[in-house]
């Protein structure tokens, strides 16, 4: 069993307690269940392109940031010129919480992507009442259908959808009503990085579809070369989340840029 079959194993057994826990009625009635949502899809063509992510931990590096507060790290990202922010929910791997999101909604007016593994009906709920504007879909997890169908319900939602693959097999998962592909640098079952497979993989999709570049940029050199490469957007997380002060660093690769 890989490391990405352990975490969906996990998740299933997260999202069954949380049904326990919570009903969909009551996500309904949540705060921010019927807020009208930011795009990314338009957020990304202002500011710098860049979804900074939050992120505590993650399986193959250990803890990345354990000290950081989570509402003053969006807060730089937004005022340094973040297009969006990507906050991870996962508890067990990455070190996130259901309650990060509705933690800092109401501190910035860009929009916020739910990074999880999502493959359930009640995890769009639980998105939507969090306070999320995208959901990320990951195709290692989903079939071709479950991407429709869970596209077509986050856009009920009202949520956009971020679809993430990483091999041509996967380009399969696309349909005409996703609203982004993200391309991860990372392969997820061994976390090895080539900027160029992602590259190869974007040059397959239609020209019209709105592409990011996820995962293993660590340079500025890393974000040109995908920027010249046609990229739209660039979720990056880790490359500040290592520092001492997330938001500086992510100022000062902006002004380098």
């Amino acid at each position: 069993m890989n490391i990405l079959d352990k975490i969906i194993a996990t998740k299933k057994q997260e999202i069954a307690a949380s049904q326990k826990l919570k009903s969909l009625s009551e996500l309904k009635d949540s705060e921010f269940f019927g807020r009208k949502t930011f795009s990314l899809k338009q957020n990304l063509k202002t500011k710098s392109g860049i979804i900074a992510e939050f992120k505590r931990k993650s399986p193959s590096k250990g803890i990345i940031n354990a000290h950081s507060e989570i509402k003053d790290v969006v807060r730089s990202y937004e005022n340094n010129g973040a297009s969006a922010i990507s906050i991870l929910t996962d508890q067990e791997y990455f070190g996130g919480s259901s309650t990060d999101i509705f933690a800092v909604r109401n501190s910035v007016e860009i929009p916020i992507l739910r990074k999880d593994f999502m493959v359930d009906e009640f995890q769009f709920y639980e998105a939507k009442a969090m306070g999320a504007d995208v959901v990320l879909l990951i195709a290692a997890c989903l079939s071709p259908a479950q991407v429709h169908e869970f596209t077509e319900l986050s856009h009920e939602l009202g949520l956009e959808v971020l679809l993430e693959i990483h091999t041509e097999k996967e380009l399969r998962h696309f349909n005409p009503i996703i609203d982004l592909v993200g391309i991860n640098n990372r392969n997820l079952k061994n976390f090895e990085v080539d900027l160029q497979h992602s590259v190869d993989l974007k040059n397959l999709l239609p020209e019209n579809v709105l592409s990011v570049a996820e995962s293993g940029i660590y340079s500025k050199e890393n974000f040109t070369f995908l920027k010249e490469k046609g990229f739209d957007g660039f979720l990056m997380g880790e490359y500040f989340m290592k520092n001492e002060n997330p938001g500086d660093a992510f100022a000062e690769f902006v002004k380098s840029l």
